[in-house]
């Protein structure tokens, strides 16, 4: 076999180095969104939207379990369910209050999702996360309204309480707490990253997704207005990871395959699809743990339920704002 020196640069140039820049700048923005989590600096963004909690009528605990879910989802869990079971909160409120955490839940991961995506979607990565933070503003707004409607008025003296305090942690001890994080959660990144991104640029540059096309035009009805090409990134979202689905997305980017648009589409309805998979998968486990069982399911429910609407619904409006 003849040596075809072309081939070798090809693959540096369109492969091998985009790729090991992108090992490097995800690496580094793991660590980044670990030492900022580790510094405990999203908490203080509770202090900006506690006012939400009071006009939605929500009580202390309500207002309590609010504040902590920017650190800790679990904790503001357990908090609501001790509420639950000593009275305090009735049925009603509880599952409003859980809807009500979605903002804080956005920004609790919003370190982490960003410095993942900017990597590997550049431009597009405000897009997507510009519109993942719409849907969860549209949420806490039609949640407001809801416990406003359906909660009576706040007795006096039950306004939303106010942050618990936590342990200041100092730079070093907050970089080595990041670099402890990113010890354990890089080596399962990277195995879907890397073998999901090479895999993608062979797919593309052997015109695997130009064959399918059509099949998949025809019997893929309800995703008939995706570039057939972005089907790949709906399902690795589906059926491993978000990272897959990001990895999938930077191959097609990189190679001008899909453009910005068609990518942030794509990973919308990833994420709208992957949100059963992701409630039974993640979610149910840890709430049946906190709450009663049926409890449990009608709280997963209908966050995910919520939660899938409204990213429909941002969607839908970028869709129909950037035909043409």
């Amino acid at each position: 076999m003849p040596f075809e020196p072309h081939i070798f640069k090809e693959l540096w140039l369109h492969l091998f180095w985009p790729l090991a820049r992108l090992l490097f700048w995800v690496s580094l923005g793991i660590v980044a969104a670990n030492f900022i989590e580790a510094l405990n600096w999203t908490p203080r963004l509770a202090r900006l939207t506690s006012p939400l909690a009071r006009m939605g009528r929500l009580s202390a605990v309500s207002g309590a379990s609010f504040s902590m879910a920017f650190f800790s989802g679990i904790t503001s869990n357990t908090m609501l369910a001790e509420g639950y079971a000593q009275e305090r909160l009735a049925r009603r409120e509880l599952v409003l209050a859980n809807l009500f955490n979605s903002l804080p839940r956005f920004f609790l991961h919003l370190p982490t999702v960003f410095f993942l995506t900017v990597p590997l979607i550049k431009g597009a990565a405000f897009h997507y996360l510009g519109l993942t933070f719409g849907a969860a503003l549209l949420q806490t707004g039609l949640v407001v309204a809801a416990s406003r409607l359906l909660l009576p008025p706040l007795a006096e003296g039950g306004e939303t309480a106010e942050l618990p305090e936590r342990e200041r942690v100092g730079w070093r001890a907050a970089l080595q707490k990041g670099i402890a994080r990113f010890r354990r959660r890089i080596g399962r990144l990277f195995t879907f990253m890397v073998p999901v991104y090479v895999l993608f640029f062979f797919l593309n540059r052997q015109g695997v997704f130009a064959a399918i096309e059509q099949f998949l035009a025809a019997r893929v009805w309800f995703l008939a207005w995706l570039d057939p090409q972005s089907l790949g990134i709906v399902m690795a979202h589906v059926g491993a990871e978000f990272a897959a689905g990001l990895a999938a997305a930077g191959a097609l980017l990189a190679d001008n395959s899909l453009s910005q648009r068609e990518v942030v589409l794509a990973l919308l309805v990833g994420n709208i699809l992957a949100t059963p998979i992701r409630a039974v998968r993640h979610q149910l486990p840890y709430y049946v743990g906190i709450f009663p069982p049926g409890l449990a399911l009608e709280l997963v429910g209908l966050s995910q339920g919520l939660r899938m609407l409204s990213v429909v619904a941002v969607g839908s409006v970028y869709y129909f704002m950037t035909i043409g």
